[in-house]
């Protein structure tokens, strides 16, 4: 495998939150209607399968079956083409005989032995995507592993997510792979909400001139609204990716962190390093508090658009993500927490 620094896309820096999941939601739909069916391309598995005592058979049978996502994977993971076929097969075999990954790559085999409840959730909230974008292109799904290489792949057909990343916050070989307050999230219950994540982060584009703390705040703010409706069954906590009682510092902070932000003039600031501080994964939200969370902007953000929605019940979806005046939005928001 080509060693590379870990790109570990915190997707969820990527990273979500969801709004109050009742009846009252006027967005809900059915979604045993015009089913969007997500089947998800299983190269991990294919790949761990391969008998190393006869590669030639294994990898013939990935290039067969894998025509678009091969040469993808081979030019980022293994830093060569798919064109040459013995580099391609010798670089799999060394993979697939490495000691080192051997607990790894069983462990990707058992924890997503079945993925039939991940296919629903992404199914679910592929069906929502199509109802209200419906000139949207959804990408195709595929698994796979890299020895911690990459955690994601994107283009315009598909999105490829690294199941190695999701084996579980207590997986020994978490430890010294990347920073602890990640790790938590490496779990398999994260993975279909990181891939919506990174489908509608994909889709939509921030639109701004200022590029202003607000602007930051309120555009992830906006995807994060959708998240809350396309997939209304998860509880926020573990679509943003806090723990509960992170969640709960959140809300009965409300009030100070929104003070604390307006009293240090940073909402209308255009300093990337601070727009970093509140935006990014973190331990922690460095201008508010050691005690918070990390991406404190894009909590406060999602706050700020929902108010935005409940106050404008005329705005459709379409409407919301067409809307770049920050300021109008904050204005029209009426957020007082």
């Amino acid at each position: 495998m080509k060693k590379k620094s870990l790109v570990f896309t915190s997707l969820f820096g990527l990273t979500i939150l969801l709004c109050s999941c009742n009846k009252s939601n006027r967005f809900e739909i059915d979604t045993t209607k015009n089913r969007v069916e997500v089947k998800i391309h299983r190269f991990d598995k294919d790949l761990l399968s391969i008998n190393t005592t006869n590669m030639k058979v294994g990898v013939n049978s990935l290039y067969a079956h894998y025509q678009e996502f091969l040469p993808i994977f081979t030019n980022e993971i293994l830093d060569t083409t798919a064109a040459d076929t013995i580099a391609v097969r010798n670089l799999f075999y060394k993979f697939l005989t490495d000691t080192a990954f051997a607990q790894v790559n069983k462990k990707s085999l058992q924890t997503f032995s079945n993925v039939s409840d991940i296919e629903k959730q992404v199914s679910d909230a592929y069906t929502y995507i199509h109802h209200y974008f419906p000139e949207v292109r959804l990408p195709e799904i595929y698994f796979f592993v890299s020895g911690f290489n990459r955690s994601i792949m994107m283009n315009n057909e598909f999105i490829g997510i690294g199941t190695d990343f999701y084996l579980g916050s207590d997986f020994p070989a978490y430890k010294s792979l990347t920073y602890q307050y990640l790790v938590k999230n490496m779990r398999r219950e994260c993975l279909a909400t990181d891939l919506i994540s990174a489908t509608l982060f994909r889709m939509f584009v921030m639109n701004s001139s200022e590029y202003r703390l607000l602007d930051n705040m309120l555009f992830r703010g906006k995807v994060l609204y959708l998240m809350s409706v396309f997939m209304h069954k998860e509880k926020p906590e573990n679509i943003i990716g806090y723990s509960p009682e992170q969640w709960k510092w959140c809300k009965t902070n409300e009030k100070q962190i929104w003070a604390a932000i307006i009293d240090q003039k940073h909402l209308f600031s255009s300093d990337v390093q601070l727009i970093k501080r509140y935006m990014n994964d973190a331990p922690f939200t460095s201008p508010i508090s050691q005690e918070s969370p990390g991406r404190l902007g894009t909590w406060i953000g999602w706050q700020i658009v929902k108010s935005y929605m409940d106050k404008n019940t005329t705005v459709s979806l379409t409407d919301l993500m067409k809307e770049n005046n920050y300021q109008r939005m904050l204005e029209e928001s009426g957020y007082r927490p």
